[in-house]
């Protein structure tokens, strides 16, 4: 029998600086950094990032999840970390993502500034069925733009 799955999804304000180039460099770090730590502990989910917030899901078994979040906490680059929910899940929305980032392709970051325009991507106003919902439509995308390159 295996282990149950949980999913997480939360917030933070950005406290990453710097210029574009170096706030991609960084936004590169970790997205390098949480893929290989999540695919170590059995994660998956998706990040979203803008200059003033990061929204992610998080998808696997609750120990591993729970020592991630705790990192994600101490870590200097988040700030104000909310938890917008913790779930039992039946399966994974993200099965093919150690951390998928959404905004590599310009159809996405065209409607990704339009959720920004429309809600001022503030996560908690969202909810966390919202920026779920978010995160997998922009996965999906970003999954069938990589499948036909």
């Amino acid at each position: 029998m295996s282990e149950p799955l949980y999913q997480l999804v939360y917030y933070s304000r950005n406290k990453v600086s710097g210029q574009d180039d170096a706030l991609e460099a960084q936004v590169d770090s970790i997205l390098e950094a949480s893929r290989r730590n999540n695919q170590a502990v059995g994660l998956t989910g998706a990040l979203m990032f803008n200059s003033g917030c990061f929204a992610q899901v998080l998808e696997g078994p609750l120990d591993a999840i729970e020592a991630t979040f705790e990192r994600i906490q101490r870590d200097e680059r988040h700030g104000d970390v909310s938890l917008l929910a913790l779930d039992p899940i039946a399966t994974r929305a993200f099965p093919n993502w150690a951390m998928g980032f959404v905004g590599h392709s310009t159809k996405n970051a065209k409607r990704f500034e339009q959720v920004g325009v429309r809600s001022g991507f503030d996560p908690q106003r969202l909810g966390a069925q919202k920026v779920h919902a978010i995160l997998r439509d922009l996965t999906l995308d970003e999954e069938g733009l990589a499948e036909r390159v």
